[in-house]
């Protein structure tokens, strides 16, 4: 019997996209972005430490920072995702070393 194949659902084709969701918070001093992967939200954090360190950015504003870095950050962001480097909340915490050049 010829059983049609079923197509994988958009939200399970292993996909990460970015949407254009971002915070900061200040008692941390973590920036965080959200990525969409299999339909569910993962928070992709990065202390401003790294990236102060990495891009020479003035501490004053993170999150213009953040926008000016956004496609390093997601790339970064994304490699963590595909390697399954997920902290115990099942977020991403990007580091200065995940910040390729």
């Amino acid at each position: 019997m010829n059983v049609p194949k079923q197509k994988k659902s958009k939200t399970d084709d292993g996909k990460i996209s970015f949407p254009n969701l971002q915070c900061w918070n200040p008692d941390t001093k973590i920036a965080t972005i959200a990525a969409e992967v299999n339909g569910g939200r993962v928070s992709c954090r990065i202390k401003i430490d790294h990236l102060v360190k990495k891009f020479k950015i003035s501490p004053d504003d993170p999150m213009q920072s953040v926008t000016t870095y956004r496609v390093e950050i997601e790339k970064a962001a994304r490699a963590l995702i595909d390697q399954k480097s997920y902290e115990d909340d099942g977020s991403i915490m990007i580091k200065y070393t995940d910040l390729k050049d």
